[in-house]
């Protein structure tokens, strides 16, 4: 017995073709906590830029409770998650890339970090058949994450530049 293709595709596909995540460590792409509002709109408009964004995508902002209202007022709309002490940003997308079905309700995620901490999400996502893209910094971005993501976009390429931390 033969099936249709529609009718072979996993329900994701044919639900959510297209549908894309974007997942922003803003305090790795400012250099640390997001301290003026000034930070999180150049943040916002150059990961605009970079990651060709167009409104349709579904953007987390992951901040510690330092940043958080600097990046609410420079970047209003996107979800934010807020965890603090060591890595706690990374810790709040890391819970939002394993533990919300991301592979079940997304064809594409795009990480905005280099932090090595994401390197094994991001290889479980692809191993499902989800699209990952890694936008960084030119050394800052973990060896490790840019071999588990299907593609690496460097920030300095395209005339970015912030300062600090990875």
């Amino acid at each position: 017995m033969f099936t249709n293709m529609a009718a072979a595709l996993p329900q994701k596909k044919r639900s959510l073709r297209g549908r894309r995540l974007v997942v922003v460590d803003i305090e790795n792409v400012v250099g640390g906590a997001v301290l003026a509002i000034e930070q999180a709109v150049r943040a916002r408009l150059s990961i605009k830029e970079v990651a060709a964004l167009n409104g349709s995508e579904h953007v987390v902002i992951g901040t510690s409770h330092v940043g958080v209202v600097s990046t609410g007022l420079g970047w209003p709309g996107p979800r934010l998650v807020v965890r603090s002490g060591e890595n706690g940003a990374d810790l709040a997308l890391l819970d939002v890339l394993t533990e919300e079905r991301v592979a079940e309700r997304f064809d594409e995620v795009v990480l905005v970090s280099g932090d090595g901490i994401f390197a094994e999400a991001v290889a479980d996502l692809g191993s499902a058949g989800v699209e990952v893209t890694v936008v960084g910094h030119p050394g800052r971005c973990s060896k490790r994450l840019r071999l588990a993501a299907r593609r690496t976009v460097l920030f300095d390429r395209l005339g970015v530049g912030f300062g600090g931390a990875a």
